[in-house]
């Protein structure tokens, strides 16, 4: 991690844990908002005008939170108004890294090596982990957000005009169950995978695991009868279930030590997967490969670094 703008050790996967030894996640640093006017946004925070071009992402593939923004963009039509560059799978000592392959390029603003070099031009005294996805202004030369539910937000209401506005993911009569059912299944499912594959305890690891499927329970059960979790069309929502179903076979499963059940032996979460990999927008942002590859690399979990040649996956795209 960064500590006063300088990388002092390798990379880990336990950014902290609590009393009982449960994976605590770091809080992100960055929180402006770009709104159609540059008016403050739901942070208060404002300065950043919708503008064609001015806005780049960074992003991997293997991240869930990362892909949450991928889909968003890729939704709103906004992929000719933000551009995107993203990092190689494979977690290096010092984090996130630039490529030079047809998927992971180099970084084209800024020359940056490795993601924390973005961090620290951003703010040359930074503390933490450099984390994706990152929102940055190429007018202002800094991050204006590393969260991924802000930037989710942004691309469906901050741009605008620039964006498609037939397609809108927070809408205004569903939000309040949008964001129960959000914040109930964060801790228990988004989270609770890396809680359950963090965890430095037995009891932190099985409360976790606990969690992990009983709420895959209840998803099951939601959508028995629905198309999708909230209202009858796809919403942010629908976006931050899918991006952890979608590995959870692949990575967690095994790896997490999430395995009392693959999402393949749910049936109605297998069709809502295949549902949501029916539409171009979201089925272009996964790449299992990525995926593998990635979570595989963290030495902690997996020091050999060898990744597995399956499972198949009957819902992934080909």
């Amino acid at each position: 991690m960064l500590v006063n703008g300088t990388w002092s050790t390798a990379w880990h996967p336990v950014q902290a844990k609590d009393a009982k030894g449960g994976f605590v996640r770091q809080t992100s640093s960055f929180r402006h908002w770009v709104t159609p006017d540059g008016s403050p946004g739901p942070t208060g925070e404002g300065g950043f005008p919708a503008e064609a071009g001015r806005y780049h992402l960074y992003v991997a593939l293997i991240c869930p939170w990362a892909s949450r923004t991928l889909i968003a963009r890729a939704l709103k039509q906004l992929e000719d108004v933000v551009s995107v560059t993203v990092l190689e799978p494979a977690l290096t000592d010092e984090g996130w890294r630039f490529g030079n392959d047809a998927v992971c390029r180099p970084d084209p603003l800024n020359g940056a090596t490795h993601l924390h070099e973005i961090y620290t031009r951003a703010d040359p005294a930074f503390t933490g982990r450099a984390t994706v996805p990152v929102l940055w202004d190429r007018t202002s030369q800094t991050i204006v957000n590393n969260e991924s539910t802000d930037i989710v937000r942004m691309l469906n209401s901050g741009f605008g005009v620039l964006a498609d506005d037939l397609v809108d993911l927070y809408p205004e009569p569903l939000r309040l169950e949008i964001d129960s059912l959000n914040e109930h299944m964060y801790p228990r499912l988004n989270n609770g995978v890396y809680r359950a594959g963090f965890a430095t305890t037995q009891a932190a690891y099985e409360e976790a695991f606990a969690d992990v499927f009983a709420m895959l329970d209840e998803l099951e059960d939601r959508l028995d009868g629905r198309r999708f979790l909230v209202g009858d069309h796809l919403t942010e929502t629908d976006i931050r279930a899918f991006v952890t179903l979608v590995r959870f076979d692949a990575a967690y499963y095994g790896l997490f030590k999430c395995n009392r059940r693959r999402i393949a032996d749910y049936p109605k979460l297998s069709t809502y997967l295949k549902r949501m990999l029916s539409i171009p927008a979201i089925a272009k942002t996964v790449n299992i490969d990525h995926i593998k590859r990635g979570y595989y690399s963290i030495k902690a979990l997996n020091p050999n670094g060898i990744v597995p040649v399956g499972p198949d996956l009957p819902f992934a795209p080909r």
